[in-house]
């Protein structure tokens, strides 16, 4: 248990894919040879496939839960959809292929997050909350060599007001005093605002369209925005001083 700076925070929590390391990209880029592959049957702009793609992507969140493999399975359903099903198993097999190369990718750190966690994690009590398939979180926490910053470890299916507030019930602690910092403005900011929390929001070069829908309102002042890695802890400090204010 560390030692909190601040009496208005009593814990921070961070976001894993894209907060700590590179994920989007990869996704993104197996988009891209998955377009490639439909490219060989349909049109990729008449047929709207990357819109087509999202959408059973979308509508899949329920069934198969975000990460790798939800994504592996949207694309084959798509492939199937787009082309009518004349796509082979060939190419169902490069589709395949896609997704055991992202699970297989090694964990590439965002420059100057490390310092910063370690930063943190010496005033603040800190826990990783991070969303999608446990296998693959697993190791990839696992693969970070961060694991050992975070007395506590979540990976989750949903990351809504619900599951922060079970979260919090777990430490005891009133969302007013709980600090989220991420680069989703629905999974990491808006949930956490919505339950009276604070965040910083670190966003990513890239992002993936469904993480961005979000809509912060009244709540958006206790949210601070920051370039990267390098300006954390001046955010988290600063936070931490207007939550210790609001609360006197």
């Amino acid at each position: 248990m560390t030692a909190l700076r601040e009496p208005g925070i009593g814990l921070v929590g961070f976001d894993a894919d894209d907060t700590l390391w590179r994920s989007q990209d990869f996704f993104d880029q197996a988009q891209l040879e998955f377009e490639h592959i439909l490219g060989r049957y349909v049109d990729l702009d008449d047929s709207r496939a990357r819109q087509r793609l999202y959408a059973v992507e979308k509508g899949n969140i329920a069934l198969f839960g975000y990460g790798v493999k939800g994504m592996s399975l949207s694309m084959i359903e798509a492939a199937i959809d787009i082309t009518g099903a004349r796509i082979d198993a060939a190419d169902i097999g490069r589709i395949l292929r896609l997704a055991k190369d992202m699970l297989q990718h090694p964990v590439e750190l965002l420059p100057g997050i490390r310092e910063a966690v370690e930063a943190i994690a010496a005033r603040y009590e800190v826990v990783l909350i991070t969303k999608g398939d446990l296998f693959h979180q697993e190791a990839k926490v696992r693969e970070s060599g961060l694991a050992a910053l975070f007395p506590r470890i979540e990976i989750v299916s949903e990351k809504d007001p619900p599951t922060y507030a079970k979260v919090l019930e777990e430490f005891d602690l009133p969302a007013q005093r709980f600090l989220m910092i991420g680069n989703s403005l629905r999974s990491d900011v808006a949930p956490v605002l919505e339950l009276g929390g604070w965040a910083v929001h670190m966003p990513y070069h890239v992002t993936w369209e469904h993480e961005m829908e979000a809509d912060l309102g009244e709540h958006a002042g206790r949210m601070r925005e920051v370039a990267g890695p390098d300006y954390l802890v001046a955010a988290v400090d600063e936070i931490a001083a207007a939550a210790g204010l609001a609360a006197a």
